[in-house]
């Protein structure tokens, strides 16, 4: 299927149905950047559809709420409208609004409904931090001890979790179950409809934090069943740091008040009413809180007309097909360096990124980055790489295994401190 060969890189390049994509980017020739799935590069339509709204504030102010190209006042269900394919969601299920951890905090008080006998939340030893920090917080708001309320899957291997061993653990003290799509450190990718199903037949209700898939894989929330999701969409979405997040809630639920209730929930046409009565949106709206952060939201705008011409599908090809030629790579050439592939090899339970182990890989990140190399560092042994469909290309895989390779030969790992930075 692979080889081994520079020319090889190029001509997978010369295939690729989606490179013209690069030229949207910003990013230098020389530079690769592997490290899409913590934050994507700035294209130059999310550029501009930033220079855009700050245009019509500029030249509207207040009018803006419902003047140009994009009114602000039904921006964040118009663009809800526009994620909703990337996601599986229906049109009215899916909006832009707040942030991943608020996004969180608001969908566990909407559902989140302990009752005597089943008070316990149901998430996994491996998830991202911000989302067991809500959920302990959850819990103390209701007063139950997280030590004994929160159960975390134990993983078999530190890298993944097993399907089996999530249902298991759906005991019938379980009142809510949150997971992750995407483990964010192995880039393992759950089985959301076998999940959805068993929580269901059991009568608890599931939630996803897709802020690792959403953008390099398409979703199905709306016919898998799953109760809500939330996500980023600073990452493989490429939005800008701290842009906007979004949610889905399966149209079941509609009509039900969100636990956070604020005035741009609010049904549209009774919003301006004014009055102390709170009547929430018939959709997914209902679930935002605060005015919409719009200059945050803004480089979403021209960010997703890039997923509407490329399509989530084929994105997903594209990426798992290089993830693929990334593993051939590392296998072939750095066999001899102690490196471990973390991640699952299998396409179905792979994410967008691959998941490198080693003992020394601080300092390795910190010798890739002076070689013009971005990668990511996870503790305590973790590189990700993600070779994002949009802007790296097969050569820069290439090149990037081949500095690797030369890190280890010549040992110029060792000059660095196998320490994290301060941000990693």
């Amino acid at each position: 299927m692979f080889k081994q060969d520079e020319q090889f890189a190029h001509e997978l390049d010369q295939q690729d149905e989606l490179k013209h994509f690069k030229d949207e980017f910003y990013i230098n020739d020389y530079h690769i950047y592997m490290d899409g799935n913590s934050l994507g590069l700035m294209s130059k339509r999310a550029e501009q559809s930033l220079h855009n709204v700050t245009e019509a504030w500029k030249n509207y102010a207040i009018g803006g709420w419902m003047s140009g190209d994009h009114p602000w006042f039904y921006l964040s269900e118009d663009l809800g409208k526009r994620m909703a394919p990337l996601v599986g969601g229906k049109l009215e299920e899916v909006i832009v609004t707040g942030s991943t951890t608020t996004n969180l905090h608001q969908l566990v008080s909407s559902f989140y409904q302990p009752e005597e006998g089943r008070t316990k939340i149901l998430a996994d030893e491996l998830n991202f931090p911000s989302d067991i920090y809500a959920l302990q917080s959850q819990l103390k708001l209701h007063g139950h001890d997280p030590d004994e309320h929160l159960i975390r899957v134990k993983s078999r291997d530190g890298r993944t979790i097993e399907e089996d061993d999530i249902i298991a653990a759906m005991t019938d003290d379980v009142a809510l179950v949150i997971l992750p799509t995407v483990l964010y450190r192995s880039g393992q990718l759950l089985n959301i409809e076998k999940l959805t199903k068993a929580a269901h037949e059991r009568g608890i209700p599931i939630g996803f934090d897709g802020c690792h898939s959403v953008g390099v894989i398409p979703h199905d929330f709306h016919n898998a069943g799953v109760d809500f999701a939330y996500w980023c969409h600073y990452k493989y979405v490429n939005s800008g740091p701290g842009g906007v997040a979004g949610l889905f809630v399966h149209e079941k639920h509609f009509g039900k008040t969100p636990g956070l209730t604020g005035w741009f929930g609010s049904d549209k046409e009774k919003q301006f009413d004014m009055e102390h009565t709170f009547t929430p949106a018939e959709d997914a709206g209902a679930y935002q809180i605060g005015t919409p952060h719009v200059l945050s939201v803004a480089p979403l705008i021209g960010s997703l007309e890039l997923f509407e011409e490329a399509g989530i599908e084929n994105i997903r090809e594209k990426s798992l097909h290089k993830t693929a030629y990334l593993m051939y790579l590392v296998e072939k050439f750095l066999g001899d360096y102690s490196f471990t592939i973390g991640n699952p090899k299998e396409d179905e339970r792979r994410g967008g990124h691959v998941c490198l182990e080693h003992d020394e890989a601080a300092s390795i990140c910190k010798a890739l980055k002076d070689y013009d190399v971005t990668p990511d560092f996870r503790s305590p042994n973790v590189i990700r790489l993600a070779p994002v469909a949009f802007y790296v290309t097969y050569h820069d895989v290439y090149r990037t295994v081949q500095i690797l390779k030369e890190i280890m030969e010549n040992k110029i790992y060792k000059k660095y401190n196998n320490e994290r930075d301060v941000i990693a």
